[in-house]
C-alpha cells in the first residue's frame, strides 16, 4: 500500500471549520449528564490538510494510519477502534457497561450508563464522531484525536442514525421511535429544531455538495429530501410497498443515487434522485437486507449490500443508463450477520461489521474477498470509515467487549418446516442468546430449548410473523456454564377450545 503523500486534496465541505473552532474554543469543558467529572473539551487544533472522506470519487488520499474505523458495539456498549493501515484493533470506548452487566444492575433504576450503543455518523473533517444510543436516548461526540467524549445530548425515543451538517455545526439525527429529525447544536447539548417527517425516521445523509439532506423511513413507504438551509422538506419520494420498510441508506458519491436497506422481508431499493427521484429497480437481495455503500475499481462504479441472514454482502455494478444494476458477486464471509459496512476513501478497501461473530471483515474491492477478519466488541452494528489528518491517539481507550467469547449453533427445527441459527455470546454473569428462524408456519408460537444430553431447559417463547419467521428473539441464561451444546425449537400446542 502507497505512503500517504504530504499534501491532500478533498470534494467535500470545509466551509463551518472556521466556526467550527471559535465554537471550540469558546466550549471550554462540557458536563455530561449524570457524571459529576468534566469532559475533556474538543481539540482546538486545526487539521494542516484536507482529507476526502468515503465514499469518494477516485483520486482520494490512500488509507493512512491517522485513519480510523469505528463500529458500534451493541451488545457491550462500546465503540472500537481499528487502524486500517496495520488492521489493528487499538481498543474500545466504553460508553455503558455490558448488556445485563449483573454488578452495574444495568436494567436497575439506579444506573446512568447508555444502553445499546448502535449508530454512528463523523464530520467530513474527520475530527468528530457521532454515537447513537437507541435505549438510552443519546448522542455523543467524541474527539477522533483523542477518543474522548465532548459533549452528550439526550433526544426523544430510539433516535438510530445521524451526521453531522456539512459545516460541522449541528448534528442531524433521526428519531426513529417518533416522526421527527432532531437538529443538535452539539457544542451547547441542545436540540435547536425538529423537522417533522414520516413515521419511523431511521437516518440522516447529505448529499456531496451539502444543499440537501435525505431521510428513509422504518415504517412508511417513502423517503424524504430536505433542503439543509431552510430545513424544509422538499420532496417526498413514495417507495414501493413490495420493498417495506427501510432501516438503512446511503448516497453514492457522485450524488445520482440512494440506495435503501429494507431488512423486513429481503429487499432493497435503488433511487436515481439528482433530477427525477424516480425509484428505478426493486431488487431480491435476500433476508435481512442491511447497509449500502460504494467504491469505484477500474473505472467501474459499484454497490456494496449487507445481506445479514445469508451471510453475504452482494456486489453490483451499477447501471450508467439508469436501469438496474446488475448482480456481480456473493462475497461469503466467514462470519455471520453483516451489518454496518464503509469503504476506504481510495476505494481499494470495504469494511464490513459481522453482528453476530464481533468481528469486522476486510474485503479487497479489486479481487472481492475477505482479506482479514478482526475481532472486535459484541454485537457491531454500524461500521463507519474516518479519515484523518493528524496522528491518533489511544487514550481513554480500553479492552471492555474485547476476546468474549462467541459460539453459533444451528436450530434443530422441530415438527415443522424451518431453519435458522442461534448465537450465543458471553457476557458478565450471564450469556446472551440470538435466535432468528425463518421458514416456519407462520402466526404459530413456537419454544426454544437449551439442551444437554437429556436435559432441555426452555429459553423463551415466541411467535411467527406473517411470512414465517422470528426475527432477532433473544433469551438470556447461564449457556456456557452449564454446557449447553445444542439449541432445538418446537411447535407449541394450540390451545383446546372451550366451546
Amino acid at each position: 500500500m502507497s505512503e500517504q503523500p504530504k499534501k491532500r486534496r478533498t470534494t467535500w465541505m470545509v466551509g463551518g471549520l472556521v466556526t467550527a473552532l471559535v465554537g471550540a474554543v469558546a466550549l471550554g469543558v462540557l458536563l455530561t449528564r449524570g457524571s459529576s467529572s468534566p469532559t475533556p473539551a474538543p481539540s482546538t487544533q486545526p487539521p494542516d490538510e484536507r482529507v476526502t472522506q468515503a465514499p469518494a470519487l477516485p483520486g482520494a488520499q490512500p488509507i493512512s494510519a491517522n485513519d480510523r474505523v469505528y463500529t458500534a458495539d451493541q451488545s457491550s456498549n462500546t465503540v472500537s477502534v481499528i487502524n486500517p493501515k496495520t488492521d489493528k484493533v487499538l481498543g474500545t470506548i466504553a460508553l455503558g457497561k455490558p448488556r445485563m452487566d449483573v454488578d452495574a444492575d444495568v436494567l436497575g433504576a439506579m444506573y446512568n450508563g447508555q444502553i445499546d450503543v448502535h449508530g454512528l455518523g463523523f464530520s467530513r473533517d474527520g475530527r468528530y464522531l457521532d454515537v447513537i444510543d437507541v435505549t438510552t436516548n443519546a448522542v455523543h461526540v467524541i474527539d477522533t484525536a483523542t477518543n474522548a467524549v465532548v459533549s452528550t445530548t439526550y433526544l426523544r425515543r430510539a433516535p438510530h442514525e445521524g451526521f453531522f451538517s456539512p459545516d460541522g455545526n449541528e448534528l442531524w439525527v433521526a428519531e426513529r421511535g417518533v416522526d421527527t429529525i432532531a437538529v443538535i447544536d452539539w457544542r451547547h447539548s441542545r436540540v435547536i429544531a425538529r423537522i417533522h417527517s414520516e413515521d419511523g425516521p431511521s437516518k440522516v445523509v447529505f448529499s456531496p455538495d451539502g444543499r440537501l439532506a435525505y431521510v428513509n423511513h422504518l415504517r412508511a413507504m417513502s423517503f424524504d429530501v430536505i433542503d439543509v438551509a431552510s430545513r424544509k422538506v422538499i420532496q417526498r419520494v413514495t417507495v414501493p410497498h413490495v420493498a417495506g420498510g427501510s432501516s438503512d441508506e446511503a448516497i453514492s458519491p457522485d450524488g445520482k443515487e440512494i440506495w435503501l436497506g429494507m431488512p423486513m422481508n429481503g429487499y432493497t431499493t435503488a433511487v436515481v434522485d439528482a433530477h427525477t427521484y424516480k425509484v428505478q429497480a426493486v431488487l431480491n437481495t435476500g433476508p435481512r437486507t442491511n447497509h449500502p455503500n460504494f467504491v469505484t475499481v477500474d473505472g467501474v462504479n459499484y454497490a456494496y449490500l449487507t445481506v445479514g441472514d445469508l451471510g453475504q454482502t452482494l456486489v453490483y455494478r451499477r447501471s450508467t443508463t439508469g436501469g438496474p444494476p446488475t448482480l456481480v458477486k456473493r462475497i461469503r464471509h466467514h462470519g455471520l450477520g453483516p451489518h454496518g459496512i464503509w469503504p476506504s476513501p481510495d476505494n481499494t478497501r470495504m469494511y464490513v461489521a459481522l453482528q453476530y461473530s464481533d468481528a469486522v471483515d476486510v474485503i479487497d474491492t479489486r479481487s472481492m474477498k475477505v482479506i482479514d477478519t478482526l475481532r472486535i466488541g459484541q454485537s457491531p452494528m454500524a461500521l463507519v470509515y474516518v479519515a484523518r489528518t493528524s496522528p491518533g491517539s489511544t487514550a481513554h481507550l480500553g479492552r471492555q467487549g474485547l476476546g468474549q467469547r462467541i459460539e453459533n449453533y444451528p436450530i434443530d427445527v422441530q415438527g415443522v418446516a424451518g431453519a435458522g441459527n442461534a448465537h450465543v455470546r458471553a457476557l458478565p454473569g450471564v450469556d446472551e442468546v440470538h435466535v432468528d428462524v425463518r421458514g416456519l408456519p407462520a402466526n404459530r408460537a413456537f419454544t426454544v430449548y437449551a439442551t444437554r444430553g437429556n436435559h432441555a431447559t426452555a429459553l423463551l417463547t415466541a411467535h411467527s410473523n406473517a411470512m414465517g419467521v422470528i426475527p432477532e428473539a433473544l433469551a438470556f441464561v447461564s449457556f456456557f456454564a452449564n454446557h449447553y451444546d445444542k439449541v432445538i425449537l418446537r411447535p407449541d400446542r394450540p390451545p383446546k377450545s372451550t366451546l
